[in-house]
């Protein structure tokens, strides 16, 4: 048994919190997978470069409506998926080789599991290892969840962690889901070439953004790829390489590959936690207070394993307080989600950050909802931009904001003063008419949401 000062469980997140001022403890870094986690390696980095790369072949495609003559004669995806993986494979080792020659700094690669408070086991390929900590985080991620229907088929199934290192795009892809993984993958990879099928339960994609996002992002991709709305896969049969799927109307699909992206689950079931003290909730996660503190002492814990919002910036703010905590006992900071920004960088881009105008209403606050298309900004007409629009909602009496929905083009960068305004709990008026927004920049459609709300008060 090997004692150390501090273990963290994760190589993602988890590792980002070690920087110069934990130089004088004797830490121990434990991680099952490459180091950067799920965002750097099968995550929002790969597919945000993919995803830019899926981007240039569409305005190629589209370049006609600014009366360019132009043709793609195709996206060469060996070549892009060696340039994306062949970068961040390297940035993966070298976070793992940077962190085995820091002086005060040891790393297991293995399954840890919980043998006690603060004590665990690691196997290891040179066989178990015995580890105890006088402070523990555990920041050991999360992994996608496969339906029994697919598991129990024994037929080949891709997810978000193995699809994007395909040799090629897919002839027919089907796309089992409709949130954010799916919706992204999806676009990907039809702009690969892929004929890609879209299989989801609920009558529109994108369901938990707000509803006029939701319904306008279904309806623009409608002739991208081909919506199975409202349906449920329920047999995967055929052969490897020709699948036939039957969903719950008696339909067959026929397809070369199946993505899994049904969503993910946290990791906690493979630590054996309770032998540890640790509390999870009923979905997994692991139970923490404001200040990320477990239920068992000396215990943190943060990330996708933790979080109530799986984002990589939300952990990367969960880090720095956790950070800060285990290096100031008494004047520990607390985690705050009341602003949480999120975006889906697919076509068209979306992001949102607050309240959707169902849960504002179901909490009872008497919304005021302004929106603006971007055709009807000066450069909504430079890009010949006809689908996006700007949602804000505010509270009617106070004019507070309480949440903002953007779909279209920059839709990620167009969020953040919105984020911002929510943070310091500003005003519709207040961001409206306090700061100069740029002309004729896309910003005037975030502006212009603002100022369509009503004042407050009437």
């Amino acid at each position: 048994m090997r004692h150390h000062d501090l273990l963290v469980l994760g190589a993602g997140s988890g590792n980002a919190l070690l920087d110069d001022r934990f130089a004088d403890l004797d830490v121990a870094v434990v991680s099952a997978g490459p180091f950067g986690g799920t965002c750097l390696n099968t995550g929002c980095i790969p597919s945000k470069m993919l995803v830019a790369t899926a981007d240039v072949a569409d305005a190629v495609r589209n370049a006609g409506r600014h009366d360019v003559d132009a043709q793609l004669r195709g996206v060469r995806w060996p070549d892009v998926r060696d340039r994306v993986f062949g970068r961040l494979d390297a940035v993966s080792a070298e976070g793992e080789r940077d962190r085995r020659e820091a002086a005060n700094t040891t790393v297991h690669r293995g399954a840890a599991r919980f043998t006690g408070p603060r004590r665990i086991t690691v196997d290891t390929a040179d066989g178990p290892v015995e580890l105890s900590a006088d402070r523990v985080v555990v920041a050991a991620g999360g992994r996608p969840v496969v339906p029994p229907v697919v598991a129990a088929s024994g037929l080949p199934h891709e997810t978000s962690d193995t699809v994007m290192r395909l040799p090629g795009p897919p002839e027919r892809l089907v796309v089992l889901g409709g949130g954010y993984v799916a919706a992204e993958l999806a676009h990907v990879f039809r702009s690969a070439g892929s004929r890609v099928v879209v299989v989801e339960k609920e009558e529109r994609l994108l369901g938990r953004q707000d509803e006029t996002v939701s319904a306008a992002f279904t309806e623009a991709v409608r002739d991208q790829w081909d919506l199975r709305l409202g349906r449920e896969l329920t047999a995967v049969g055929g052969r490897p390489g020709d699948l036939r799927l039957t969903l719950d109307d008696g339909t067959e699909l026929r397809a070369d590959t199946l993505l899994v992206a049904v969503g993910r689950r946290p990791n906690s079931d493979l630590l054996d936690l309770d032998r540890a003290g640790i509390a999870t909730g009923e979905d997994g996660r692991i139970t923490v207070d404001a200040q990320l503190r477990t239920t068992a002492d000396g215990v943190w814990a943060f990330g996708d394993i933790a979080t109530p919002v799986p984002l990589k910036h939300v952990a990367n703010r969960e880090a720095r307080i956790v950070a800060h905590n285990l290096l100031h006992p008494g004047r520990e900071r607390s985690m705050d989600y009341t602003a949480v920004p999120s975006a889906v960088f697919t076509r068209p881009q979306i992001a949102q950050v607050g309240l959707t105008e169902r849960q504002a209403r179901e909490r009872g606050h008497e919304v005021a909802v302004g929106v603006h298309r971007y055709a009807d900004v000066a450069y909504g007409w430079a890009l010949e931009e006809t689908e996006g629009f700007c949602k804000v909602l505010a509270d009617r009496r106070t004019g507070r904001l309480l949440g903002a929905h953007i779909l279209g083009p920059q839709a990620a960068t167009l969020v953040q003063p919105l984020v911002v305004a929510l943070t310091a709990g500003m005003t519709a008026r207040e961001l409206a008419e306090g700061p100069l927004w740029i002309h004729p920049a896309l910003t005037e459609v975030v502006e212009n949401a603002l100022l369509a709300l009503p004042a407050a008060g009437r």
